[in-house]
């Protein structure tokens, strides 16, 4: 695949607005996330403050985004993005089975909700991981435990388990968990992982359980784990009025950008984060 000009990781109101915006000045996007949009977006009851759309509810608005984007033609690709690098002139866009490049990269997946484990950022890289596909290999025939979120973090732990010895799957908030009979359903609230310079094992309420590796499969990866070296403050990124962040060439929007978290206000900060990142293109080029 070509290098992108820019690749836009989210597909909330401010997601779209920053791929629409980009499309419609001429550059080659590359947008990462849900075909169904955002879910916050779609369960909205009634919006009304959204200019033009008096009383639209979220299921409709999001329906709305849709529509622009087929007109556009600006495909949605539903590949994880578990990690973005600067590399001097371009950025390494890493998903579960390929690395794909952009020239610019516009952050606009939401607000990653909840505090990590204790021993969770220490670790990370060392026994703990965010990407099965990625770092399955470093487990063959070992235990290895899943803290998982959502119905993709119980498809990830199936793949685990064709490669790991033992998989033990601990559905950290309610949902429907559909494993093989290879995995070991522990139906008990993980509070921490343990080791001191390498993943141990698993606590949990309960009780502790001895492993060699631990994959945290969130809906979505803190930004700051996403891109290395990236400037936060608090759950938020640091960018200025342009929507810039302290990488060069990479922006922020919407409600990773800080409050309110507001539909219009995501949507015009894409809009601005879009135009930023054209502007930081043709800076590049002279």
């Amino acid at each position: 695949m070509e290098r992108a000009d820019i690749a836009i990781i989210g597909t909330g109101p401010a997601g779209v607005s920053a791929a629409i915006t980009a499309k419609v000045r001429g550059k080659t996007v590359l947008l990462f996330g849900s075909r169904e949009l955002s879910s916050k977006l779609t369960k909205a009851h009634k919006i009304q403050n959204y200019p033009g759309l008096p009383d639209i509810d979220g299921a409709q608005l999001a329906q709305a985004f849709k529509k622009h984007l087929d007109v556009l033609e600006i495909p949605i690709t539903e590949k994880q993005v578990t990690a973005v690098y600067a590399m001097g002139g371009y950025f390494g866009i890493q998903t579960p089975d390929a690395m794909l490049e952009a020239s610019s990269v516009i952050l606009a997946g939401g607000v990653v909700m909840g505090k990590t484990f204790p021993k969770e950022d220490e670790l990370l890289g060392r026994g703990v991981s965010y990407c099965a596909t990625c770092d399955a290999h470093f487990y063959p025939g070992k235990t290895v435990a899943v803290l998982g979120y959502n119905a993709e973090s119980c498809r990830e732990a199936n793949f685990l388990a064709e490669t790991a010895g033992r998989l033990l799957y601990f559905p950290v908030v309610p949902h429907e968990v559909a494993v093989n009979d290879h995995v070991q359903v522990i139906n008990e609230r993980p509070i921490a992982i343990l080791g001191q310079t390498h993943a141990e094992g698993v606590q949990t309420e309960q009780n502790t359980y001895a492993v060699d590796g631990v994959f945290v499969l969130r809906d979505a990866v803190a930004p700051d784990k996403l891109v290395p070296g990236l400037a936060v403050e608090g759950a938020h990124v640091r960018v200025d009025a342009n929507m810039a962040t302290n990488l060069s060439g990479c922006f922020a929007c919407g409600d990773l950008a800080g409050k309110p978290y507001q539909y219009i206000k995501a949507a015009g900060q894409g809009n601005v984060a879009a135009l930023s990142a054209v502007e930081w293109l043709a800076k590049q080029k002279k």
